[in-house]
């Protein structure tokens, strides 16, 4: 069976993703060069950050999806907010109830969506 593990960021600059990631997770890459970065979250995942000029075929445009950070609960969501507020992430949705959920929204140097969220205990 195959296991999603493993997401890639098509990225302008990845020392300069890597620093907004590392201050916005609190952790170090595993592997930093001036074209590619890697960090493996505390879940096992996998996050690299590509030169986007290197990547072959070309990537599209950043933005057409979104990388989900969960939480256990809407307090976890305002305390991530304001924490990535303060470390001066670009928020584009405050911290919101929607239909599944507790949620806000950020975006990382070069476009890509961060969203964090709670999952509501009936959603819609």
């Amino acid at each position: 069976m195959r296991t999603l593990n493993y997401l890639l960021l098509a990225v302008a600059d990845p020392v300069r993703s890597a620093a907004f990631y590392s201050n916005l997770l609190g952790i170090q890459p595993v592997e930093n060069s001036p074209s590619f970065v890697l960090y493996v979250l505390p879940n096992g995942i996998k996050l690299g950050l590509w030169i986007k000029g290197e990547i072959d075929p070309a990537p599209r445009a950043a933005g057409g999806i979104e990388i989900g950070f969960s939480e256990d609960n809407n307090a976890a969501v305002t305390a991530t907010y304001e924490d990535w507020s303060a470390k001066g992430a670009r928020i584009l949705q405050t911290p919101t109830q929607m239909d599944f959920g507790f949620t806000f929204t950020a975006e990382d140097p070069d476009g890509h969506r961060l969203r964090v969220f709670a999952i509501a205990a009936n959603p819609r």
